[in-house]
């Protein structure tokens, strides 16, 4: 049986990344026409026309599509197998990563996470990148080094993850507000006027629908973008903010938080990587650093 010329993986890897025969040839250092006939080559391998021609640009057929993010974790596993082992000397690391992080982490976990990492790595600089939606192409295209949040169909199934802690969500009002004094009732919830969370502007979801198999509705008088914009606006007004506890933490301080009267699924937050920084020894003390920075901040109780 005929061996694949394994060469080629890397070839294919630049022109997936880079979608120009150009392009690729420059950053292989080959000229254009060698390019083209390594091309052709894994056309005729893999039975597939890979890129095709769009106007004046190439983009990737649905085969070339499914095998991007393969052919990229082979030509990673690959030269990292061919790579001297080197011990990491944090003192010594000059890297920056980003993180990619819903509003309210940060400003919760974040300066454990920065006080650890300026001790141990004082060379490593953290980038906090504001989590705008739940798309993951950030992880993938290599701008965002880890992300948090909550695992659910819309998260690409090859990113790798690790659960950080579970959470659910609480009452935030005023302290002095009605709802600070006594139990709350689904009813006096849902009369009470709302300040929604949303990235997206949505103002409806889960609540929503709890209170409605109860026969109730809630009024939703603004909606914001994160968690700590939402507490700042109840702790200033008589509106209620509906936040994850553990997520949000000492943002809560000042306050009155109160368990929901009504019955909503747990969230697990988890941190997600894509598969090519598995193994960096760089990255493994980044996750371990997050982890227990998170570990490290005590659990705030409902007042």
């Amino acid at each position: 049986m005929a061996r694949s010329d394994l060469n080629l993986l890397v070839v294919l890897d630049v022109l997936l990344r880079e979608q120009s025969v150009a392009r690729a040839a420059k950053r292989l250092k080959l000229s254009p026409s060698a390019m083209s006939r390594a091309l052709a080559r894994l056309r005729i391998a893999t039975g597939d026309p890979l890129l095709v021609q769009a106007g004046r640009m190439l983009v990737p057929s649905p085969r070339a599509l499914e095998l991007r993010d393969r052919v990229a974790r082979l030509v990673e596993e690959a030269t990292e197998v061919l790579r001297p082992s080197a011990r990491l000397e944090l003192t010594k690391l000059t890297r920056t990563f980003t993180l990619r992080t819903s509003e309210g982490f940060v400003e919760n976990f974040g300066p454990a996470l920065i006080t650890r990492v300026r001790r141990e790595a004082p060379g490593v600089q953290l980038r906090f990148l504001a989590k705008a939606d739940k798309e993951s192409g950030l992880l993938r295209d290599g701008t965002v080094d880890l992300e948090t949040g909550v695992i659910d169909d819309e998260t690409w199934p090859e990113l790798r993850s690790q659960s950080l802690f579970e959470d659910h969500l609480v009452g935030a009002v005023r302290v002095g507000h009605p709802l600070a004094r006594g139990a709350v009732t689904a009813e006096g919830y849902a009369a009470c006027e709302h300040v929604g969370v949303s990235r997206r502007s949505l103002e409806r979801g889960p609540i929503d629908e709890a209170l409605r198999a109860l026969g109730l509705e809630r009024r939703i008088a603004a909606v914001v973008g994160g968690f700590a914009t939402a507490i700042v606006v109840a702790r200033r007004s008589d509106l209620l903010a509906t936040v994850p506890r553990r997520h949000c933490g000492v943002l809560l301080d000042g306050v009155h938080t109160f368990e929901l009267p009504i019955v909503l699924p747990r969230m697990k937050v988890s941190m997600l990587w894509h598969p090519r920084l598995d193994a960096d020894a760089a990255h493994r003390w980044l996750r371990e650093c997050v982890r227990s920075s998170i570990d490290a901040l005590p659990v705030r109780r409902e007042r």
